[in-house]
């Protein structure tokens, strides 16, 4: 369907693909894998046709291939509702028709005007993508929209439904080839599950990235790895738990290889060290009246320089291993937290939701302990957020109340990063939150991968994944010892979470977490809440 022929693109001398090659086919499911800022976003936008690489080319192999671009970021005109987006989105075709009729008129009088020609052949493109559109609410049911009003701003709805819409918006084109950008942010387990069957059912291909490892492991029949040191992609057959396999396999492979060339060049270098000095005994033990014992001392210096030549060789060629860099990691550690009781939180015949608005969740009577992991899940809207801003304080309860343990220091995440101060950098904002200079707070920055001059960035120019580094800087650096999480993970690429669950293992804390990703629910939870329908619901996990 559409082959990459060795694409390369910089920005301004910074490169960020090199000479990358591979080929979607009808049927493909492909999951696109790499750290944040690695360029994953670039090439989709490439193969999407909204930027040009440098160098190689995009080609589509098969005739009208419609592509459908789900982008990361959703961010639809201020004021605009659901009925104007999807009519702006799917065009009118009376006002195409219109156009159409307009330009060919024009084009008759003057035939050879190329920028008449252009715009007649965008008018007539965007006549045939109407004739494969779906009707709205084929797509909008199925995706838990249908019961919106069509006179809704679209800047209201949740995050899971902005989620939602667009990604209907792309279905909504009926794409051959769909190329998603995080389509699992916001998303809830059960609409995780929906579009896991959905893709598998889907008849087209998908090159899908996402950070959501249980979502890979589902969709994906291959992965393809971006490597932002090398800038070049390495392709891997099965799911994200076969790449894993795979990529562990062989960085062992090359660890055993590496240990086996340094215990090579140790043996050889002392090789040449022993012969250098038993050619110096000799010539030192001996004189001129003995020729043919200094003529052997020649030799063997001599072999001895020869093998130190063959070493320099060999180490300058392309033969030596080179020794396996660590994995692009967040190197996050959670301090000790102060003595605590066992008892950290109680909620007392708590009822939550907002002020003038009905509960969202009532009669709460809870106990939280030291110690407990507990992540709490359940539809969008269901209540989840409220909860977790109730308990941190930043809503009043409707009734009842929330009571926290002695000594407890109460960190809290929210969802929209809306707890950032855009206007401050790094820098500033973790000297806010504690006594550093301005060498130790880089020094502490350093740890959630802030470099040179990344910590003087205002906030408001980081990325999402950046800013979600900075917000779990700032609990650290406060020393909390109970930390409310409102999808901690959402933009944070695969080595980053998987380096997160490594710190929250190693935090002899409370947790308490809204989140959806099965992968790390699994690995993290001691227990589960699951909110839905005003009810909570709770199940001890195994270990």
């Amino acid at each position: 369907m559409l082959t990459v022929h060795h694409i390369s693109k910089a920005y301004n001398i910074q490169p960020i693909l090199e000479d990358v090659s591979f080929s979607i086919n009808p049927g493909d499911r492909l999951g696109l894998i790499g750290p944040n800022g690695s360029g994953k976003t670039t090439l989709l936008r490439i193969l999407a046709g909204h930027e040009s690489p440098d160098r190689g080319a995009v080609v589509a192999t098969r005739t009208g291939l419609r592509i459908g671009y789900l982008t990361q970021g959703f961010a639809p005109r201020p004021g605009i509702t659901l009925g104007e987006l999807l009519e702006q989105s799917l065009g009118n075709p009376a006002e195409v028709e219109n156009e159409l009729a307009r330009l060919a008129g024009a084009l008759a009088l003057d035939p050879q005007d190329r920028s008449l020609q252009d715009a007649y052949q965008a008018a007539l493109e965007r006549m045939q993508a109407l004739d494969f559109t779906l009707q709205p609410s084929v797509v909008l049911e199925p995706l838990g929209l249908a019961g919106i009003d069509p006179g809704q701003a679209v800047e209201s709805l949740s995050g899971g439904q902005k989620t939602r819409l667009s990604l209907a918006l792309v279905l909504l084109q009926d794409p051959l080839l769909l190329l998603l950008d995080e389509p699992t942010n916001h998303l809830d387990i059960a609409m995780l599950e929906w579009l896991e069957n959905w893709l598998g059912q889907f008849s087209g291909a998908a090159l899908i990235v996402s950070h959501d490892r249980t979502f890979l492991d589902n969709t994906v029949n291959r992965i393809l790895d971006l490597n932002p040191e090398t800038h070049t992609i390495r392709e891997y057959s099965g799911n994200y738990t076969g790449y894993l396999d795979q990529y562990l396999a062989e960085r062992e492979r090359l660890a055993e290889a590496y240990s086996d060339q340094l215990y090579e060049i140790r043996r050889m270098r002392q090789d040449i060290a022993r012969t250098k000095q038993q050619s110096l005994r000799v010539e030192l033990t001996t004189t001129s009246r003995q020729p043919g014992v200094r003529r052997y001392a020649k030799k063997v210096a001599k072999k001895a320089k020869s093998r130190e030549k063959k070493l320099e060789r060999f180490m300058e060629s392309d033969e030596r291993v080179e020794k396996p860099k660590e994995s692009w990691q967040m190197k996050l550690e959670f301090g000790e937290p102060v003595h605590v009781g066992q008892g950290v939180l109680k909620l007392e015949e708590l009822a939550v939701g907002y002020p003038g608005g009905p509960a969202l969740l009532s009669g709460l009577d809870l106990q939280v302990r030291l110690g407990q992991r507990i992540a709490i899940t359940g539809p969008n809207g269901a209540g989840k957020t409220t909860l977790l801003r109730t308990i941190a304080g930043k809503l009043d309860p409707l009734s009842g109340q929330v009571r926290l343990g002695a000594s407890i220091r109460l960190g809290y995440m929210a969802q929209e990063q809306e707890l950032l101060d855009l206007q401050r950098s790094a820098l500033e904002i973790i000297q806010h939150n504690a006594p550093f200079n301005e060498t130790e707070a880089r020094s502490f920055l350093h740890y959630f991968l802030f470099s040179g001059d990344d910590p003087l960035r205002p906030a408001r120019d980081l990325s999402f994944g950046e800013r979600a580094r900075l917000e779990l800087a700032v609990l650290v650096v406060n020393g909390c010892n109970l930390l409310l999480l409102d999808e901690p993970i959402n933009h944070l690429d695969i080595p980053s979470r998987a380096r997160f669950e490594q710190a929250l293992a190693n935090f002899n804390g409370t947790i308490l977490a809204v989140v959806h990703d099965r992968y790390f629910i699994d690995r993290f939870a001691s227990e589960l809440w699951l909110v839905e329908d005003g009810a909570l619901h709770r199940e001890v996990l195994s270990s």
